[in-house]
């Protein structure tokens, strides 16, 4: 006979108005970077914004017990799960959080759908199209029982972002004729260091294809308010053998005392793309921008105007308005700040910025609304399942572009 599970859900603090709310029991898979971002998110978002529900941090989970029960502790977690089947099997689990490399994004959001949860995963929706078209068709069918299902594309919720939809959306910059993206990082740079998940297909699906490329296509066709309808594309691998993690280094670096390993995956991505409309887009992804530690800039020119955003200065937007006199004309600066830009009306007053962690925040608070009001979140898994095809239209264009047409006299 088994035993009664015992409930996960800490009590609200006395007094805390949320305490008549109903909760929302997250059980997160996964600990470390993804795992820490989406944690403030839960964490916080029911402090700041005035929420439907309650959301309740009523369990993480992990292989190692030990790491897991130290993250639980650091990140306000009450239970710990060491298989995630066994999280997606209680009852008092209301939504399951995918913060994992992305070869097991499906299997377990599938579960997870089928158990009647609802699901957040991380972004890439998954390593192929094919595993992310079955997660799209299980959401379609947990939609329909009042379950929902989102992918976590964070960048959407910095207000700059937000504020740039709605002056699109607004007819701001009119007709769109160009969008440039790049996401730049030197993470790689050294060639010593390890052999990690991420430099793996068979764990990552892709490198800067899918971890950054990702981020920029989602952004893009967001800002747009459109799709891309083709692309032209070159990839590479400047370090093809790599230590296998345990060599003699810092954890950063690795000598090869271990041994060594094959890269799998890209470290950069270079693609031009054409939207729906005729729009021109090009695109930049690499972890080999030596300098650059998360440096995402995006830029879009229409007929009336442009709109040009970077990560590194996420409180402001700089925006030109070409209906202006050329006299006066030129971009200037939108300090995203004050309570009607989008999220702001519930933090600090005008002036005081935000950071890379309020996005997930932010995320949260979609998230919830969307759950209480029993509406299709987005992104949605359809909206990551869009994201894979041109994440794999790229591959495949740059291995049909493999063999150059010599320029040389």
């Amino acid at each position: 006979m088994e035993e009664p599970q015992q409930s996960t859900e800490p009590a609200a603090p006395a007094g805390d108005p949320a305490e008549d709310k109903p909760p929302l029991r997250v059980g997160m898979v996964g600990y470390a970077f993804m795992g820490a971002a989406h944690s403030q998110g839960w964490r916080t978002a029911g402090r700041v914004f005035d929420l439907p529900l309650r959301p309740v941090q009523a369990m993480i989970c992990g292989r190692d017990e030990a790491a897991a029960r130290a993250a639980a502790g650091r990140h306000g977690w009450a239970a710990v799960e060491t298989d995630w089947r066994a999280l997606i099997a209680r009852d008092d689990i209301d939504l399951v959080d995918i913060c994992t490399p992305g070869d097991s994004h499906a299997e377990i959001a599938l579960a997870a759908l089928a158990a009647g949860k609802h699901v957040l995963c991380e972004k890439p929706l998954a390593n192929t199209v094919a595993e992310a078209e079955t997660m799209t068709a299980a959401a379609e069918e947990a939609q329909a029982r009042g379950r929902v299902a989102m992918v976590g594309f964070n960048y959407r919720r910095v207000p700059a972002t937000a504020l740039a939809r709605r002056l699109v959306a607004d007819g701001r910059i009119g007709t769109l004729r160009h969008v440039r993206v790049t996401y730049l990082q030197d993470w790689l740079v050294d060639p010593r260091f390890p052999l990690t998940w991420r430099l793996r297909r068979e764990r990552a699906g892709s490198g800067s294809l899918g971890d950054l490329g990702a981020h920029i296509v989602d952004l893009a066709q967001y800002l747009a308010g459109e799709r891309l309808a083709g692309v032209s594309a070159l990839t590479e691998t400047f370090v093809r053998e790599r230590p296998l993690p345990g060599g003699a280094g810092s954890g950063l670096t690795a000598t090869p005392a271990a041994g060594t390993g094959t890269v799998t995956v890209d470290d950069a991505a270079l693609f031009t793309g054409r939207f729906t409309s005729g729009a021109l887009a090009s695109f930049e992804a690499t972890r080999y921008a030596t300098g650059r530690k998360n440096a995402l800039h995006v830029e879009l020119n229409g007929e009336r105007g442009s709109l040009s955003f970077d990560l590194e200065r996420l409180n402001e937007l700089w925006f030109h308005d070409a209906t202006e006199p050329g006299a006066v004309a030129g971009f200037r600066r939108i300090l995203v700040t004050e309570p009607e830009h989008p999220y702001l009306e519930a933090w600090w007053p005008p002036g005081h910025g935000l950071g890379y962690e309020h996005t997930f925040v932010h995320q949260v608070r979609d998230l919830v609304h969307a759950i209480a009001e029993g509406r299709r979140p987005e992104p949605s898994f359809a909206d990551g399942l869009q994201v894979q095809r041109v994440l794999a239209a790229v591959e495949e264009s740059a291995e049909k572009n493999s063999v150059y047409t010599s320029v040389a006299d």
